[in-house]
């Protein structure tokens, strides 16, 4: 064809960048650059829609989170002043049952020496009740046999101790 002087490779590499330039020229004069940027633009609004989808989740994840930090704390707390007022509790009860406990021991102990004295008194009574029986009988013994031995001498002395007296 027509030789300018190049050699075969420069001359396909002009012809080569002609074509493109054309089919770049015929892609502007059809518009595609402008459909091209609408598809660019429609994308970039789709991912600026989606970042800030991302940045309102990321907000309310951080939001929930603070939430549920902010729950753990609290039920944490309340927890610990649960397990306080239990073991608050817990000794006061024992303090309770020690108190009632010593007030039946006591009670227990008072009873218990009532019962004994009254034991003791009632032992008393019957080993008097006894020793009078005892000495009674002793004393009906002894005042038989001097009846038998000395009888009459009593009976004639006490006669006359008895007249002696009335004169």
């Amino acid at each position: 064809m027509w030789s300018f002087g190049f050699d075969a490779t420069t001359g396909a590499t002009i012809w080569a960048f002609i074509a493109l330039a054309i089919f770049i020229g015929l892609l502007m004069y059809l518009g595609v650059h402008g459909t091209i940027a609408k598809a660019l633009d429609s994308r970039i609004s789709a991912i600026e829609r989606e970042l800030a989808e991302a940045e309102q989740l990321r907000a309310e994840a951080k939001a929930l989170l603070e939430d549920y930090v902010r729950r753990r704390e609290e039920a944490e707390k309340e927890a610990e002043e649960i397990v306080t007022a239990a073991r608050e509790e817990a000794f006061r009860l024992t303090a309770e049952a020690k108190d009632a406990l010593d007030a039946m021991v006591t009670r227990r102990e008072k009873a218990v020496a009532e019962k004994i004295a009254q034991a003791e008194a009632q032992a008393i009574a019957e080993v008097r009740g006894r020793s009078a029986e005892i000495a009674v009988e002793a004393a009906r013994v002894l005042l038989t046999q001097q009846m038998a031995e000395k009888g009459d001498v009593m009976v004639a002395k006490a006669i006359k101790d008895v007249g002696d007296r009335l004169n």
